[in-house]
């Protein structure tokens, strides 16, 4: 067993597992792009205005300089589009400059094309354009190897989690990439036990790519464990029509090939837009509302004297479990950690002031301090208690699908809730409902549809089922 394997036995066992693999790659990768993005701008000004000096014998002359801010934007737009800024640039020297040069030269040549046809390049010296343009470029090139030298220094060349589990089957390596045996950590491929589930999601955690090398017949187990886990992941085998696989992998040095199952649902733009937009709605919502929180926690400990809050083990993203916040609404005494018993209408469990709190969807509201702490969103499939039935089945022995719907983070409000689907689950058509309302949202996301259904939420706040 490698280190990191044993690292992570040391902390299995019955109770908790909270050591990934890796820290996450993916904010130092948005660093360096973002390092890149400021300093080929800074680069950019700097050769224009070397040109002019050379050219015209004058700092900062003020054509070399509006060729800089003219070119800058247009650079910029070429090369978020080509890969100027993509992972493969901080480790391939070569690729990185290519992409650099190839934007430069695009760019130079719209500005020229707009320029003639607006009958402005008049006002450009060819003369400095062109030095500009030579000096810029070969900044930008010495930039590339340097950013490539500094990760590779400071990084170990190492710009994404990669993760094989070896389950039995045949023989496989990554370069660069972390190795575990699942038999050494007693992992099974099994995906109707929740605590089970956390175990792999959290093992799972910051991984940007899962590879499992299995036996055959557990293809499909390990399939469906990685989409639910919403990571990207392969399995090591044949192409398999039942896995769903969405690409083939060719290890040629290896004389193996590997079927991509399963990528996360969102790439980088779309969770950074996201996340702006949960972290703004979240703490904008608390500053506005906390009169209305300190209110309702006063009115709730002036009833009985109990705790103000609720907490209770939901599934989140990645099959993860979370505590979650509510403003408690029954007796402190009656309460349900696992939710087994759903709330009825008239539940005698529920208190006077939980009634209207119930009633107005003020409950929900400390759920705003778990979308700040990255574990909610403000749109997303509503987490549900672990012992909740439906015809007294619990959610995931109605469906098998339902772990799916863990690959993103859990949502204050979601598309089957401004659709009427709330309220208890009786019958085994209420989860369906739901859990296609979710399905859909994972698959067709986007931004505007977040402020759509935050819209609608404000419309269903009230509703004949929320009790």
């Amino acid at each position: 067993m490698n280190k990191p394997a044993r690292d992570i036995a040391r902390h299995l066992g019955a109770g908790e597992f909270d050591v990934p693999v890796r820290p996450s790659l993916e904010r130092r990768r948005l660093r360096a792009y973002i390092t890149m993005m400021l300093g080929d701008m800074l680069l950019l000004h700097f050769g224009f205005i070397l040109a002019g000096l050379l050219y015209e014998g004058i700092w900062m002359e003020w054509r070399a300089q509006m060729q800089a801010q003219l070119l800058l934007p247009i650079f910029y737009t070429i090369a978020l589009y080509n890969g100027t800024y993509s992972a493969r640039v901080l480790v391939d020297r070569r690729y990185a400059i290519r992409k650099a040069l190839v934007a430069l030269l695009i760019s130079a040549t719209l500005l020229n094309f707009v320029a003639f046809y607006t009958k402005s390049n008049a006002s450009f010296s060819r003369g400095s354009f062109t030095i500009g343009m030579v000096l810029t470029g070969a900044l930008l090139a010495t930039f590339r190897l340097a950013v490539a030298d500094m990760v590779e220094r400071l990084w170990g060349g190492r710009i994404r989690n990669n993760l094989v589990i070896d389950d039995g089957g045949p023989p496989f390596r990554i370069a660069k990439a972390d190795f575990i045996s699942a038999s050494d950590l007693g992992i099974e491929p099994v995906n109707d036990d929740p605590f089970t589930l956390d175990r792999l999601g959290r093992l799972l955690r910051n991984q940007d790519k899962v590879v499992v090398s299995c036996l055959p017949e557990r293809h499909e187990q390990w399939a469906f464990l990685l989409k639910a886990a919403g990571v990207q992941g392969e399995v090591v085998s044949e192409p398999v029509h039942t896995l769903g696989a969405i690409g083939v992998v060719q290890y040629e040095d290896q004389d193996l090939s590997a079927l991509v199952v399963s990528m996360g649902p969102l790439g980088l733009r779309a969770r950074a837009a996201k996340r702006l937009f949960d972290l703004a709605v979240a703490i904008g919502g608390l500053i506005l509302l906390s009169p209305v929180l300190i209110a309702a926690a006063l009115l709730i400990k002036l009833e009985d004297g109990g705790p103000v809050f609720f907490v209770q083990r939901r599934m989140g993203r990645g099959n993860r479990l979370f505590d979650m916040f509510k403003l408690r609404t029954m007796r402190a005494e009656t309460h349900d950690s696992d939710g087994t018993l759903s709330t009825s209408r008239e539940d005698d469990r529920v208190t006077r002031i939980g009634k209207m709190l119930r009633a107005t969807s003020l409950d929900e509201l400390p759920q705003l301090w778990n979308v700040i702490r990255g574990e909610m969103s403000i749109v997303g499939p509503r987490p549900h208690a672990l012992g909740s039935r439906a015809n007294e089945k619990l959610f995931w022995e109605v469906d098998r699908q339902y772990w799916k719907r863990h690959s993103l983070r859990p949502g204050l409000t979601g598309l089957a809730q401004v659709r009427g689907h709330r309220g208890s689950t009786e019958r085994e058509e209420d989860l369906s409902d739901r859990l296609q309302c979710d399905l859909e949202y994972i698959s067709g996301w986007s931004l505007q549809r977040d402020f759509a259904i935050l819209w609608r939420t404000l419309s269903v706040l009230r509703h004949e089922r929320a009790y």
